[in-house]
């Protein structure tokens, strides 16, 4: 597999993004990284090598830039061109820890949308307590939503925890103010109504409070809703882990508290730890786009990369594609 990745993009670039794909590197041999940024601050870390190709720019795209006026205006970036040579067949997909509203962009204009997908959505995998992990689309792609691009997410989050989480029936629910049936807004009670047409495992509404308690395999809700539920989630986590260790290092007492329940404190820790679920998906492109999280370390980059080669590998755009065009001939049909 030829992976492009934006090796500027991100809070801790090039380092981690770089530390990331020499991990990945040595745990898949067919992997081929083309690395996209400055090249004299990428050698350092890596060099180029019959698996490793470096392509020199130092256009980057930043985080406050408009992403439709950056994605056009700088094309030689290096998200950009990350992009640019999955659409050119260079490369089989890409991955960017960037501005993410530039990167949704340059999948949209230069990538294009899958056949039969409206709008793409923006899709992390969120930690439960079990630890297995939820799919949540959309965080942010796209503001508002119609039913019809509800039931497209639930399709494609169907897809996606078959081929590459390896779940037989994935349970699809749609975020709500309620469990019971024609709760919430006229989009989720229209949504609702499509939904249980569909031959999914669809289990009806589910309330934010649940997420965590793994209610659903895969979650669907609108960009504006999802967006809320993902940075309450990832804020509420991060402030609790800082509440634990500014009470655990309070006093003598509490510092040999923690040294015995440490390992205990880890498993909790890597348990709900966002890198090792990966980035979130562009969903609905016509090729593996990876967003990973702009604070990511190595670990959480190498993650992305992991998400991107098993999308390739399990070839889940096609699979998404088959499956709304069957879909679809069905709807024709009735």
């Amino acid at each position: 597999m030829r992976l492009a990745v934006d090796a500027m993009g991100g809070d801790n670039a090039p380092e981690s993004v770089l530390q990331g794909c020499i991990t990945a590197l040595d745990t898949y041999k067919d992997l081929q990284v083309i690395l996209i940024g400055d090249k004299d601050k990428i050698t350092p870390y890596i060099e180029q090598s019959d698996r490793v190709k470096i392509i020199h720019t130092t256009t980057v795209i930043d985080a406050d830039d408009s992403p439709v006026k950056a994605v056009r205006r700088k094309k030689d970036a290096s998200m950009v061109q990350a992009v640019q040579l999955v659409k050119d067949g260079k490369a089989d997909a890409a991955v960017s820890a960037g501005n993410t509203g530039a990167l949704m962009t340059a999948g949209l204009l230069i990538i294009g949308r899958t056949r039969g997908i409206e709008r793409p959505a923006l899709s992390p995998m969120l930690p439960t307590m079990e630890g297995k992990g939820f799919l949540l689309l959309d965080v942010g792609a796209n503001m508002e939503a119609k039913p019809a691009h509800l039931v497209q997410y639930a399709l494609m989050g169907d897809v996606y925890m078959r081929n590459v989480r390896g779940m037989d029936s994935p349970r699809i629910g749609l975020l709500n103010v309620g469990a019971e049936a024609g709760k919430g807004t006229e989009l989720a009670k229209a949504a609702y109504e499509e939904l249980e047409k569909m031959p999914l495992n669809f289990i009806g509404n589910v309330e934010a409070r649940d997420l965590l308690d793994g209610a659903a395999d895969v979650v669907v809700c609108d960009g504006f809703s999802g967006n809320l539920v993902l940075k309450t989630i990832e804020g509420t986590a991060l402030s609790l882990f800082a509440l634990l260790k500014d009470e655990l290092t309070s006093s003598l007492k509490n510092k040999l508290a923690a040294g015995v329940l440490k390992p205990a404190f880890k498993r909790v820790k890597n348990k709900m730890d966002y890198s090792e679920y990966g980035g979130a998906g562009l969903f609905g492109l016509n090729a593996p786009v990876i967003k990973a999280h702009g604070s990511s370390d190595a670990q959480a980059f190498f993650s992305a990369v992991r998400q991107a080669k098993t999308m390739h590998d399990e070839k889940v755009i096609d699979t998404i594609r088959e499956t709304i065009e069957a879909t679809k001939k069905s709807e024709e049909q009735l």
